[in-house]
């Protein structure tokens, strides 16, 4: 590689990296009429980069007549279900991007605010070794959009967050990169990223590579950096 790639590129999962928010919207709408409620694709939109927890409150002011935790299970259950019987939709490109980083040497964390059980699940259908650490939503106190999430990452790999790159596909989530000081790239899905404050919005991953990344990367290190 002709141009030093940074120490370590942070990973979102949902919609970034596979695109789970169709098994999401599917398990909340039955959910929701099961006590009687209605709900649509407008307000499932609403929880895409949201932490759970926040997620499953919303989900209680639409009538749902459960705890948070229990919220949280019933969901994550139904999503690796779906996954079980439909196979992992991983979003164009990103298997590959994430293999050429790999055989580049970089180091790699997933950081989600879905549950670690249901990342480690989806991890494990990925037929190299891809991460060097997985962050659920269940390992941090508080979720993105506050920094904590790619803070934890990167004390947890050892790099500073200005050698990372981060990719987001939600304003909650780019926004918690950014927060962070990690050099972040949008790459949007269902929903604007226009005005969060990502460095980049790339239309998507196909055909990048490590050597993007590490342009990228250099094009927005910190001044006084090398």
């Amino acid at each position: 590689m002709s141009i030093p790639p940074p120490a370590a590129v942070l990973w979102d999962l949902d919609g970034t990296l596979v695109d789970s928010e169709p098994y999401w919207m599917a398990a909340e709408r039955p959910l929701v009429e099961s006590f009687g409620g209605t709900w649509d694709d407008e307000q499932s939109l609403r929880l895409v980069g949201l932490g759970l927890e926040d997620a499953a409150r919303i989900l209680q002011e639409a009538g749902v007549r459960m705890s948070v935790p229990d919220i949280i299970d019933s969901l994550t259950s139904s999503v690796v279900a779906q996954m079980r019987e439909l196979g992992v939709p991983f979003r164009p490109g990103a298997q590959e991007l994430l293999r050429s980083l790999r055989e580049a040497g970089v180091k790699t964390a997933l950081v989600t605010m879905s549950m670690r059980r249901m990342a480690l699940e989806i991890v494990d259908l990925i037929d190299f070794p891809a991460f060097d650490l997985v962050l659920g939503g269940d390992d941090v106190t508080r979720p993105k959009p506050f920094p904590d999430p790619y803070l934890e990452a990167c004390a947890a790999l050892g790099v500073d967050p200005a050698d990372a790159v981060a990719i987001e596909d939600s304003p909650n989530g780019a926004r918690s990169a950014v927060a962070a000081g990690t050099a972040t790239i949008g790459v949007p899905h269902l929903v604007s990223l226009e005005g969060v404050g990502a460095h980049a919005l790339w239309p998507t991953l196909e055909g990048r590579t490590a050597e993007d990344v590490a342009r990228f990367h250099a094009a927005h290190r910190p001044e006084g950096r090398s």
